[in-house]
């Protein structure tokens, strides 16, 4: 283990942000390098890697996936291997889930498959929701298709070691709504000679905080959050003309977020169209839900289970999004969790840091998937 907590560490020292993550690629192919798969491809939807690990015979093939990329946080934390870049740090552990891939590599090296294939994935850009579509609509791709694909995400607040399994929705649907509304500027003493989005900002607010309902267990779950509101200037004797507002949108499965989306935009545009303003909506950080198969669920239980892992059933999704969704809409797939710790700091806080001790266990569940899908 100590290989692998060295690279996890060295990881964690140099992250790159979503779109940028070319040093780490490399990082990635060095160690790989060291325990050569079959095949290898590189520049997968930006600076993705996929190693391919074939055993002598034919057989079934397991896609595992791990995260490139780092997130936008100022790491407050004073070990020797914090992050060396200012504003830029691994506070959602992606440097462990590499970790974690990096041992399955090299445990496939030295106990290489008898049949099947094992196919290791390093997605770049999770964070920002693109780098799963840039994957999947990569031409190197088209002739990738796993009969299962798996991928876990560590999670505070939970033992370490445990395992968190739930079938159908694991994580939710997020998609961030961007509205922007053009009237007409006007001295602030004329108000009547413009046309202010002021009132419309507050209809659209007040409307969707109406919509939200709290019961994630609900086929009608909806969380709307409003993240940025901008209008007008700091110039007193103008009236607003121009006024923009985001939200971040949450449902706990697809159907039901293209039904949120439409609801959202319809209302939108009549409020625009009441107000007389000029309306442009888009979509930003888009993240389908994980939409967990039952087939591949159940492999995770018998795995954990053999390995005598403390399994825990989750009852109800968990709400942040996670853009493996794609993934499980294609192919047959689960995401599962991965216990951090009772008493460590959330995902994205500044003071975050994945726990070396949980690397181990990620790679023998990994692993034992991988005996009880290709030896069936």
């Amino acid at each position: 283990m100590e290989e692998l907590i060295q690279l996890r560490q060295e990881l964690h020292k140099y992250p790159e942000v979503s779109g940028n993550e070319k040093e780490t690629a490399n990082r990635i192919l060095l160690f790989l390098s060291k325990y050569p798969p079959t095949k290898m491809i590189t520049n997968l939807g930006g600076e993705g890697i996929l190693a391919i690990y074939k055993g002598k015979e034919d057989g079934k093939s397991i896609l595992f996936r791990c995260e490139l990329d780092a997130l936008p946080i100022q790491e407050i934390n004073s070990f020797d291997y914090k992050s060396i870049y200012e504003g830029v740090s691994h506070k959602c552990g992606h440097d462990g889930h590499m970790a974690i891939l990096c041992g399955l590599a090299k445990t496939l090296h030295k106990n290489p498959l008898e049949k099947g294939t094992v196919m290791l994935l390093f997605q770049p850009a999770e964070e920002d929701g693109n780098g799963a579509k840039r994957v999947l609509n990569d031409s190197k791709f088209e002739t990738i298709k796993p009969d299962f694909a798996f991928a876990l995400h560590n999670l505070p607040d939970y033992k370490k070691h445990q395992i968190i399994v739930k079938e159908n929705t694991f994580t939710c649907a997020v998609n961030s709504m961007i509205i922007q509304l053009k009237g007409k500027t006007s001295h602030a003493g004329e108000p009547e000679n413009g046309i202010n989005p002021a009132l419309a900002i507050a209809e659209i607010t007040t409307l969707f905080n109406s919509k939200i309902n709290n019961d994630v267990a609900s086929q009608k779950y909806c969380l709307i959050t409003p993240i940025h509101i901008n209008m007008g200037e700091k110039a007193y004797g103008v009236s607003a003309g121009y006024g923009e507002i985001h939200f971040t949108v949450r449902s706990n499965s697809n159907a039901q977020m293209k039904n949120i989306e439409t609801e959202l935009e319809e209302t939108t545009k009549e409020i625009a169209s009441k107000y007389k303003l000029d309306l442009n909506i888009d979509w930003t950080q888009s993240f389908q839900a994980n939409e967990n198969n039952q087939e591949a669920v159940n492999f995770i239980r018998k795995s954990a289970s053999k390995l005598s892992f403390d399994i825990l059933e989750k009852e109800q999704p968990f709400t942040f999004g996670e853009d493996f969704g794609i993934f499980t809409q294609h192919f047959k797939g689960a995401m599962l969790g991965l216990g951090s710790g009772e008493n460590t700091p959330s995902l994205h806080n500044p003071d975050y840091d994945f726990p070396d001790e949980i690397i181990e266990t990620g790679i023998k569940l990994f692993h034992q998937i991988t005996k009880e899908i290709l030896n069936a």
